[in-house]
């Protein structure tokens, strides 16, 4: 029994007292025994990382779940009291790199890859304990010895087979396309990564440029960007073929900018007189002189004016530079019109070779010179500090820059309507919750699930080098019957980087010795994956059955409400399983 005391005076004897007496009494233990075999009631705990000690807002979701789990149990449910670990990914990497001193990727090299992924796993076994511990404190009860970690073997290899029905369905795509890029991780970031907390207010340095017409004395573009940096990698100009624009003089010189803007734009720096109005589309099709057509990377390359659809006349000039190696949307307007892409970064943000006095440089600490270069010139019109949100990194906080790069893709669109309609027969609380994920869904683009990373679920992406063709391994099965080097090196070891890099397999097109794609996944399918996983479907289906769906989930607003939930969406409901088959109470 418990001993009486003074709770004003002592709230942890208090604590201790009842854990104490749960412990003793085996009340958790005399729970579970006492419902087994009643009605079930199925909770599916969203993983945390183990990667530091618990938080407070960590025990506040914490006592929430345990709240829900307790009513139930209360009221005669069996339940499976599973809690999770996510393990995986650059959360983790980023702290040991920290405790390492390291700086960039090459430290991770140097140190060696194998040595690097030890002390990610490392780091996750003692801070799994650490925050097991803790919740223990909290009063949380789950079934501690059962706890599910996104880095075992069966939750990698059931994201293989997931990634094999991908594959087999057409949905796995290599892309070339320009993404977010973190240059302290060296990686990519996916849309879900930067959709909600990945924005910051921050302060940027935004120019007014002159584009000298070429074949026209002292008449230039005026174009605005609040990204100097990508000046060097213009490579085309662009105007809204139904707006307003005006030819505009002031002094010597004559500008082209939207009609609409002229008051914020030209009327603070001089008096000027409007020569001509004409449509964008009448400026499609003349040439201009591009700012850093000087360097060796724009040799041969010309720059025309394009009409574009998306250009704004909210702010700016409505003439927008567009450099394909540098933006997303500028990139997709390439692509449509034939348009060069100049890519002037690698990984780490330094400018590549090919860029003069750029070359070498960090992209953090070249928007002074680039505007004293444009000074220089005699272009610059105008230059002005700008407060807007701009996307950095969720880790490290530092900006992102936009790099041309190959990344690995899962297609949406054949998924987009099915999800959307799972969603719906969903109960969301609060019930504006649907809403918003639908709104999520509507707009999401493809899944970019590559990272170029180390720690992380091997994607069993094996691309021939030879002839283009790639494959996709559904398992550690297929993967030792397809193998024709490096098996001895892996068996024995985790599906993990380095050990699975050594093997290699035989193209099935041409017949070359095909290695797997450097790159791990995205950690969004870790977490994905787990309905899956931790419910047994590969290694007990009775039990994955009698327990999948799961009746409840909760996790956090917007992040984990917008990242896992659509992850767990997208993986289970639509791909593993066929809800009109499996679970014909649309359940799934």
């Amino acid at each position: 029994m418990l001993k009486k005391v003074d709770t004003q005076a002592d709230f942890v004897a208090l604590d201790h007292q009842i854990l104490d007496f749960w412990q003793q009494n085996k009340s958790f233990e005399k729970l579970v025994k006492k419902n087994q075999g009643k009605p079930r009631w199925s909770f599916l705990d969203g993983p945390i990382t183990a990667n530091n000690p618990m938080g407070v807002h960590h025990a506040w979701g914490r006592s929430y779940k345990d709240i829900f789990q307790r009513y139930h149990a209360m009221n005669g449910h069996e339940l499976r009291y599973q809690n999770g670990f996510d393990c995986q990914g650059l959360w983790v990497e980023v702290e040991v790199e920290k405790q390492l001193g390291f700086k960039s990727k090459t430290d991770i090299e140097n140190y060696g890859i194998e040595n690097f992924v030890e002390k990610c796993k490392e780091r996750v076994q003692k801070y799994s304990q650490v925050q097991t511990n803790q919740s223990i404190r909290l009063g949380y009860w789950m079934d501690w010895d059962n706890s599910y970690y996104t880095m075992t073997d069966i939750n990698n290899y059931t994201i293989w087979l997931f990634l094999k029905k991908c594959y087999d369905r057409g949905w796995i795509y290599k892309g070339h396309d320009v993404m977010p890029w973190c240059i302290d991780c060296g990686a990519a970031m996916s849309q879900h990564e930067i959709a909600t907390e990945g924005y910051k207010e921050m302060q940027h340095a935004s120019v007014y440029v002159r584009f000298p017409l070429v074949g026209k004395q002292n008449e230039s573009l005026l174009v605005w960007t609040t990204t100097p940096w990508t000046l060097p990698a213009n490579v085309a100009a662009a105007v809204h073929p139904e707006f307003n624009y005006a030819k505009v003089k002031q002094g010597d010189e004559i500008y082209y900018l939207v009609k609409d803007r002229l008051l914020e734009v030209v009327a603070g720096k001089s008096n000027y007189e409007v020569l001509e109005e004409m449509k964008g589309a009448a400026l499609a099709g003349l040439e201009y002189h591009a700012p850093f057509e000087e360097l060796p990377a724009q040799n041969g390359v010309k720059h025309p004016v394009l009409v574009w659809d998306e250009v704004s006349a909210e702010d700016g000039t409505g003439i927008v530079h567009i450099a394909p190696g540098c933006g997303k949307e500028d990139f997709a307007l390439g692509k449509e019109s034939g348009l060069p892409a100049i890519a002037p970064l690698d990984q780490y943000g330094i400018f590549i070779d090919g860029f003069d006095w750029l070359s070498g440089q960090n992209v953090m600490k070249v928007a002074e010179p680039i505007i004293q270069n444009l000074k220089d010139k005699k272009i610059l019109y105008r230059k002005e500090t700008i407060t807007h949100r701009y996307p950095v990194c969720w880790r490290h906080g530092s900006e992102l820059v936009f790099r041309l790069v190959d990344e690995w893709f899962i297609k949406m669109n054949d998924l987009r309507n099915d999800i959307m309609e799972v969603t719906k027969k969903i109960q969301w609380m609060p019930e504006y919750g649907m809403q918003l994920e639908l709104d999520w869904l509507k707009n999401m683009s493809d899944w970019m699930i590559s990272k170029k990373r180390y720690w992380g679920l091997a994607l069993p992406i094996f691309e021939c080098q030879r002839c283009g063709h790639f494959e996709v391994i559904g398992g550690i099965d297929e993967l030792k019957a397809r193998a024709i080097e490096g098996w001895d090196q892996l068996e024995g070891h985790s599906p993990h980087r380095p050990h699975i890099d050594f093997v290699k397999i035989q193209c099935e097109k041409c017949g070359a010795t095909v290695e797997r794609i450097k790159d791990v996944g995205n950690p969004w399918l870790d977490a994905g994956i787990v309905p899956y996983s931790t419910m047994g479907y590969l290694e007990n289906r009775s039990y994955w059955e009698k327990w999948f769906p799961a009746d409840f989930i909760t996790e956090c607003f917007p992040g984990q409400f917008r990242n896992w939930f659509y992850a767990i969406l997208t993986i289970p409901q639509l791909v593993l399983c066929d809800p009109c088959h499996e679970h014909g109470d649309g359940k799934s």
